[in-house]
């Protein structure tokens, strides 16, 4: 379980979240809604633990963050807007690294590969990958960690319409699975799990 007690953040002179409280509990999401510029991404950075909070805590399994730091960060797998690949490495070659960085699912790589439409895709350099499919490789790492939770930020932006509907089918699988997601989106989500949002 994912749990914040009265959390307080501010960004610059904007005090972007005042007194936010929330239990998040397996097989659910939490959909952080917003205008752009609204201070979702913040938000999504600082429940990482990724930047600090004026006030307030966060706990993972009954246990403040604060106290085990590194132990909340490898049972989460972040999407963000930049997708943070190196670019001159090819697709495998990236998600190899990232095997190094966190406990891995017992998958087939080269099936999850193939199942974004990737495949033909395996050796070339990141860098000249579409937006879209840089990110359809940051699926690919989610899916092949084997973290609990979930932190999305955007994850339908640049995607098309099939793109759209793979983040839904396999967002709505982990959470059926017991995993947990964070999910920052200006765009219907539409997934298929016990939702609770918040609203900025």
């Amino acid at each position: 379980m994912l749990t914040a007690e009265g959390l307080y953040l501010v960004r610059g002179d904007r005090c972007l979240v005042r007194d936010l409280s929330f239990e998040l509990a397996s097989g659910e999401l939490l959909l952080i809604e917003g205008a752009n510029g609204s201070g979702k991404t913040s938000l999504l950075r600082a429940l990482a633990g990724l930047m600090p909070l004026e006030e307030g805590r966060v706990s993972w399994e009954g246990r403040p963050v604060a106290e085990d730091p590194q132990n909340y960060r490898s049972s989460l797998v972040w999407m963000a807007h930049r997708v943070g690949f190196k670019k001159d490495l090819d697709l495998l070659a990236n998600l190899r690294f990232e095997a190094s960085l966190r406990p891995m699912a017992d998958v087939e790589q080269a099936a999850i590969i193939e199942r974004l439409g990737l495949t033909s895709r395996c050796r070339l350099p990141f860098r000249v990958l579409s937006a879209g499919q840089q990110r359809r490789v940051a699926l690919a790492r989610m899916l092949l960690s084997d973290c609990p939770l979930w932190i999305m930020d955007e994850p339908f932006t640049n995607l098309d319409v099939d793109g759209r509907a793979l983040v839904r089918e396999v967002v709505s699988a982990h959470l059926a699975g017991g995993g947990l997601c964070l999910m920052a989106s200006h765009q219907a989500a539409e997934i298929t799990a016990k939702t609770r949002r918040i609203q900025l």
